[in-house]
């Protein structure tokens, strides 16, 4: 793609903020501004774009708030590693997120097996400790680079097939819509900081005990609770960002 295609143009009916949106998306696409690099500085972005200071901090912002690019106080704006902002969303799939983020979502699946409810399971599942939940044991990968590992616990009453389902690196809730007529309704996720285990850093390319993000997430339907998961993410491709407002006038 030559240059002059990645600038905004004023004809096109798209808002332009939009457009600038897209042309840094599409500079970072073609590696023109790979991920750790920093952006040109604001005036010269303004001159190489052609738009106004006001409406490339409209895009800059939007880009940084979905987590795109990063801006360190003092130094500038640099283009992130794949990185995973979890925040205020609705209920998507790992895929679906990742699709937001202009992401390619993948994932590749370690293990599937029958195994008994263990008492954190159970509760979140509302069965009885010991009872057979199918665990599906996932990498989750982010334009090809690990994210995180999944444990997706599934009530096998719900899905009694799932075992032997071909799942292949699609998303998961499509193939429970599609096969167990399972959409979900409702999730509740718990997140805390953890030193990531042997297993989980050698399968996320980090040395043991890196920071991780440790979450927990119970999925419920129209029927109840069907899914538990409990995912290691890296704490270098994934962070939580929150938007808080005062109850007050």
């Amino acid at each position: 793609m030559s240059d002059t295609l990645l600038l905004p143009d004023r004809r096109r009916p798209e808002p332009l903020w939009h457009q600038v949106e897209q042309a840094i998306r599409a500079r970072i696409a073609q590696n023109l501004w790979p991920p750790g690099s920093q952006l040109p500085a604001e005036d010269k972005l303004c001159e190489m774009l052609g738009v106004s200071r006001i409406t490339l901090r409209h895009a800059m912002r939007n880009l940084e708030a979905s987590g795109v690019l990063r801006r360190e106080h003092g130094r500038g704006t640099f283009v992130r590693n794949a990185t995973l902002v979890a925040g205020a969303r609705g209920l998507t799939s790992f895929t679906d997120e990742m699709a937001l983020l202009g992401l390619s979502g993948g994932s590749r699946i370690l293990d599937k097996a029958c195994i008994p409810a263990s008492p954190e399971a159970a509760a979140a599942l509302a069965i009885e400790p010991g009872e057979p939940v199918a665990r599906i044991r996932r990498l989750r990968l982010g334009d090809g680079l690990p994210i995180g590992v999944q444990d997706a616990h599934l009530r096998l009453d719900r899905a009694p097939g799932i075992l032997e389902d071909e799942l292949a690196g699609g998303s998961l809730y499509a193939h429970l819509r599609q096969r167990y007529g399972i959409v979900p309704f409702e999730a509740t996720e718990t997140y805390r900081v953890a030193a990531a285990a042997t297993e989980e850093a050698d399968l996320l390319g980090i040395p043991p005990g890196s920071p991780a993000f440790m979450v927990e997430r119970i999925t419920v339907d129209d029927r109840g609770p069907f899914e538990f998961t409990v995912s290691t993410m890296r704490g270098d491709r994934y962070e939580i960002r929150s938007t808080l407002r005062s109850t007050h006038p």
